[in-house]
C-alpha cells in the first residue's frame, strides 16, 4: 500500500534531482556507508574500490540532490547525510534506512568499512 506524506514545500525539481541521484548502485552503496557517520572520501574510494574521481563524481551527485553535505577539516572533506532533506521527503529515511541495506553488496561494504575502521584505529596506536 502506499504511505501519503506531506512535501514540505519541495518541488518537482528537487524530486526528480534525487531520483536521478538515487538511480545509481555506486550512489546507493555510497549512501548506506554515510548511514553510520560522517566519512572522507578516502574511506568511501577503499570500500568501493573504485577511483577517487569516480567517487568525487558520485558524490557530486548527491550533493546536487541535497542528500548530502560536506565540511572541510584540514585536507580532508567529510560527507554525511543532510538531515534536512530526509525532513522535506521522509520517502529517503525509508529507502536509506530499510531497503538499501537488503542489497547484498551494501552489506559487504558495512563490513569492510568495519574491518577498515579497525585497521586505522590499529595502526593509529
Amino acid at each position: 500500500s502506499i504511505i501519503a506524506y506531506t512535501n514540505n514545500g519541495g518541488d518537482a525539481t528537487d524530486i526528480v534531482q534525487i531520483f536521478k541521484a538515487l538511480a545509481d548502485e555506486n550512489r546507493l552503496r555510497i549512501l548506506n556507508l554515510l548511514r553510520n557517520g560522517e566519512l572522507c572520501v578516502c574511506d568511501i574510494e577503499a570500500v568501493l574500490r573504485i577511483k577517487q574521481s569516480n567517487v568525487s563524481r558520485h558524490l557530486n551527485k548527491l550533493k546536487i540532490a541535497r542528500i548530502i553535505v560536506s565540511e572541510k577539516k584540514s585536507q580532508w572533506v567529510y560527507y554525511r547525510l543532510n538531515d534536512e532533506i530526509f525532513l522535506q521527503y521522509p520517502f529517503l529515511s525509508i529507502i536509506i534506512n530499510n531497503e538499501i541495506e537488503k542489497i547484498g553488496i551494501c552489506k559487504k561494504d558495512l563490513s569492510l568499512l568495519e574491518k577498515s575502521k579497525q585497521a586505522e584505529d590499529l595502526a593509529a596506536n
